[in-house]
């Protein structure tokens, strides 16, 4: 897998989620946040075999459950999406479900398409009940400005506490068809790995079976969006979704051949760098942090170490005072839970600081110059222990982050 992700069989783009054929978006402010669009739509031509993966938040938003039930309704086909932000419509009960579905239905209506062809998705304060007057108005205006140039609209509709857009696309080549996936992401704060408050929505114009989709799916979210991580919060909203239309023309995937991991390839690198951009956006922060465990025994235990090292508030803290304080990320390591022999591993801030678990001379000036001049921190662990790797990506934890989230609203 790492040579596929190595050989860059694509061409980036700067477009988004209407890069692909076929696929139309548009985002209004309907009047739930002031001065802010906050109504995004996203619609696609043909009907398209789809994907979606959810958080693991035990209190599952209402508009989750609402578009789970349409995939398994539909087979996996989508045609539609709609999302509002300022309000997340969770902890909502009975009321959140109808409303949920009241949303699906103004789309169906607007855009004369099936019910179960269109899911939905929320993003904001918890607890609090949809403006569906409001909703209903907005979608009647969105419908007709649904255009190719509406992408950049929707990303910025679905925004939160996020400073900045977040989108992405590319294309490559599958055989003589040119073929083409874009994307569109929220998330600021409230990030934890196994996806935590963060949409993201991922279309191309692919011929892919829905089975193979869906796996590709799930491969990708693991090692991307499950891998990143702002303060340890799993949200009750978090959502993945992914369209694929056929508008292309390319010959059906159907099995694990060249033409689907080149479209792996692609898809792979747009939710990395979505999941990447949230990290960036990541609430007060001022730097991201990638942590690299290399030689572990499976990638299981792998990501057990990254992600404990990439979530210790300890060593974001550390990292925010630009303080080399290895024995934080080494207290991480010894508790992720993972089959590690502390006697093995190697620890690299800037230059390597352990070797086979014990410290080595180094310039603690020069470390400190690196953390204060650099906007992004590479901590590199060696485990010696066998040949899989995964790496986990985050920020560091500021006095701004708790202001932030003293005042939201």
């Amino acid at each position: 897998m790492a040579d596929i992700l190595g050989k860059k069989d694509f061409q980036v783009i700067k477009e988004g989620i209407t890069y692909p054929q076929g696929i139309k978006a548009a985002g209004i402010n309907c009047g739930i946040r002031l001065n802010k669009k906050d109504l995004a739509l996203i619609y696609s031509e043909k009907v398209a075999e789809a994907a979606a993966m959810y958080t693991t938040n035990k209190f599952k938003a209402a508009p989750l459950i609402v578009t789970e039930n349409n995939l398994v309704k539909s087979q996996g086909k989508l045609q539609a999406v709609v999302i509002n932000s300022g309000i997340a419509n969770a902890c909502t009960g009975e009321k959140g479900l109808k409303d949920a579905w009241e949303m699906i239905n103004y789309v169906s209506k607007g855009l004369k398409i099936k019910e179960e062809y269109v899911a939905v998705a929320s993003t904001g304060k918890i607890g609090e009940f949809l403006p569906l007057k409001k909703i209903e108005a907005g979608l009647k205006e969105a419908v007709p400005m649904l255009s190719i140039s509406g992408g950049t609209e929707a990303a910025e509709a679905i925004l939160t506490t996020d400073t900045k857009k977040k989108e992405v696309a590319a294309s490559f080549k599958l055989g003589e068809q040119q073929v083409k996936i874009g994307g569109m992401a929220k998330g600021s704060g409230m990030i934890h790995p196994n996806m935590a408050t963060m949409l993201a929505f991922i279309t191309s114009d692919v011929s892919i079976s829905q089975g193979l989709l869906k796996y590709a799916l799930q491969q990708v979210v693991e090692k991307t969006f499950n891998m990143i991580s702002v303060d340890g919060d799993t949200s009750t909203n978090d959502m993945v979704i992914v369209m694929a239309n056929g508008l292309a023309g390319n010959p059906t995937i159907e099995e694990k051949d060249e033409n689907y991991y080149k479209f792996y390839q692609a898809l792979y690198y747009v939710a990395e760098y979505l999941a990447k951009c949230i990290v960036k956006d990541g609430e007060g922060a001022t730097k991201v942090i990638e942590v690299e465990v290399q030689n572990a025994v499976s990638f299981k235990e792998a990501k057990k170490v990254a992600k404990a090292v990439i979530n210790s508030p300890l060593v974001k803290t550390a990292i925010f005072g630009k303080d080399p304080n290895w024995g934080r990320i080494l207290a991480a390591v010894g508790y992720s839970g993972a089959d590690i022999e502390p006697d093995k591993v190697d620890l690299y801030l800037k230059e390597k600081i352990i070797e086979n678990g014990q410290p080595l001379e180094f310039s603690r000036q020069e470390v400190h110059k690196y953390l204060e001049s650099s906007d992004e921190i590479k901590i590199i662990i060696d485990l010696k222990m066998g040949k899989d790797s995964a790496t986990a990506w985050g920020c560091d934890l500021t006095y701004d982050y708790v202001k932030i989230n003293t005042k939201y609203n």
